[in-house]
C-alpha cells in the first residue's frame, strides 16, 4: 500500500466548502477553556463539513495563534459564532427548529449506540466545559443528553475527542451511509 499524497486526494478549496451541502449540524461549545480544543473541534467540523461551530462563554475565537495550530486553517472554513452565553445561542437554536442534544452523563440519558439521528430534523449538540461539564441549566432546556458508554476508570474523556465520536456518528448515519 502506498500513502496518498495531498495533492491527490482532491479536496475541496474553502469557497467550494462554503458552498458545499452541510452535515445539518451545529456543535455548540459551552465554556471550553483551551484553545487547542477548541482548534481540534474547528477541524473535525471541517472534516465532516458540520454547519457551524458556535462559542460560547470563555471560549476564545478566532484569529489566535493556539487555535490555529491545531485547527490548521479549518477556522477559516467553519462558520461559527460567538455567543456570550449558552443559553444564548439554545435560544436562537430552538427558534430555528433544531434539536437541542447535550453531550453529558445525565439520568435517562441516551446510550449513543443506541441514538439514530433522523433525516430531515436539524440538530445542535452541546459539548462542556473540560472540568465542569455542560451547564445544568443548559441541560435542562435540552431536547435530550446522549451519553458515550465508557469502560475504564475515567469518568469522561477530552471534549474535543469527545466531539469527534459525535460529529462522525451524525455523519455515518446521514452522510456517509446515502
Amino acid at each position: 500500500m502506498r500513502k496518498v499524497r495531498t495533492i491527490e486526494m482532491q479536496r475541496l478549496t474553502i469557497e467550494e466548502f462554503r458552498e458545499a451541502d452541510k452535515l445539518p449540524l451545529i456543535v455548540v461549545l459551552d465554556d471550553v477553556r483551551s484553545m487547542y480544543n477548541i482548534g481540534s473541534v474547528f477541524r473535525t467540523c471541517d472534516t465532516f463539513r458540520v454547519e457551524a461551530l458556535y462559542l460560547c462563554g470563555i471560549c476564545q475565537t478566532p484569529p489566535s495563534t493556539e487555535i490555529h495550530k491545531t485547527a490548521l486553517g479549518a477556522e477559516d472554513s467553519v462558520s461559527w459564532k460567538y455567543f456570550k452565553t449558552t443559553l444564548e445561542a439554545v435560544a436562537e437554536l430552538k427558534k430555528e427548529g433544531y434539536q437541542i442534544l447535550s453531550i453529558e452523563q445525565v439520568e435517562h440519558s441516551t446510550k449513543l449506540q443506541t441514538f439514530v439521528p433522523q433525516k430531515g430534523q436539524r440538530y445542535a449538540v452541546i459539548l462542556g466545559n473540560e472540568v465542569k461539564g455542560v451547564h445544568q441549566e443548559v441541560v435542562d432546556i435540552s431536547d435530550g443528553c446522549l451519553e458515550i458508554p465508557q469502560l475504564g476508570t475515567k469518568h469522561s474523556m477530552n471534549v474535543s475527542v469527545t466531539a469527534g465520536i459525535i460529529i462522525y456518528k451524525f455523519a455515518e448515519t446521514l452522510i456517509l451511509r446515502r
